[in-house]
């Protein structure tokens, strides 16, 4: 009894050195640990086993009044912090990996996927494209701005595009109409056409046979073809592609540069001209006598 006296004299000693100072809450939390830890040494020094009722999982001093219950420990309040930031997290709730606690807005920072164009967490839905996660409202064409929809996307230099931008801005253009060629196409001329836009030049009618000619970047038939250079023969009407005769400002085949009365085949050097057409010297001289 002496002995229990001995302490509660301490105690009250203690208590009465504390009364002099009005301590704030964490001197006060300061000042009663320290009791109890010298409470328990003088109990020990008695020879009496003390079992404290439990130790905060952080400072690992006894608890006495409020504790919280987290991770499988106690813990005092004010120990109970998250990990990253270091804010008391109280009986708020909290985030656990790896056996340590986050407030969320830290845990939601540091593991949750981040949305590519915003750069902020993804909560809910977090849909995934070219290796990356995004908000779905943040996953728009870089073009014109539209959310996409079931249609999908298509990519170009790691931007995504809707159908019809990708379409206007990246899909090779008809040669004929300048709009994009989705599907069927020739290509010809260093160009692909739309199979109907790929029409002859002057007329604009479709080739009937696979070949054609071309002439200052537009496609021609043969026949037009060599109208337009000039190239075809004064006496047939068809082109020339072999040798030819120039005279009286036209081109002939060889064997179509005749006398215009006999049809005999005439000399470069030596004929007549009358009215745009051409004779012999024998001809000449009978149907148009001085």
């Amino acid at each position: 009894m002496a002995h229990l006296c001995e302490i509660q004299a301490k105690a009250a000693v203690k208590t009465d050195v504390g009364k002099k100072h009005l301590p704030d809450k964490q001197d006060h939390n300061a000042s009663l640990d320290s009791m109890l830890g010298d409470l328990e040494q003088d109990l020990q020094e008695l020879g009496i086993a003390t079992v404290p009722k439990c130790h905060c999982a952080s400072c690992q001093k006894p608890i006495a009044g409020k504790m919280i219950h987290a991770l499988g420990q106690v813990w005092h309040p004010e120990h109970f912090i998250c990990t990253y930031c270091k804010g008391e997290l109280g009986s708020s709730p909290f985030f656990e990996r790896g056996g340590l606690a986050y407030c969320p807005k830290d845990y939601h920072q540091l593991f949750f996927p981040h949305c590519a164009y915003c750069a902020a967490p993804n909560l809910d839905k977090v849909p995934t494209a070219m290796d990356q996660t995004w908000h779905p409202e943040h996953f728009f064409c870089s073009h014109c701005g539209e959310v996409f929809g079931a249609e999908g996307f298509h990519e170009k230099d790691k931007k995504p595009y809707c159908q019809k931008d990708f379409l206007a801005m990246f899909s090779p253009k008809c040669g004929g109409c300048n709009c994009p060629v989705l599907e069927n196409y020739l290509s010809a001329m260093d160009a692909v056409w739309h199979p109907e836009c790929f029409v002859r030049g002057d007329y604009f009618s479709s080739f009937s046979i696979g070949s054609f000619f071309e002439l200052d970047g537009r496609p021609f038939c043969e026949l037009h073809y060599h109208q337009h250079r000039g190239t075809l023969c004064h006496g047939c009407g068809q082109p020339i592609t072999g040798r030819c005769i120039s005279a009286i400002g036209h081109k002939f085949h060889p064997e179509h540069f005749v006398c215009a009365f006999r049809l005999t085949q005439l000399s470069k050097s030596i004929f007549r001209e009358q009215n745009d057409k051409t004779y012999c010297q024998s001809c000449f001289n009978k149907l148009f006598p001085l």
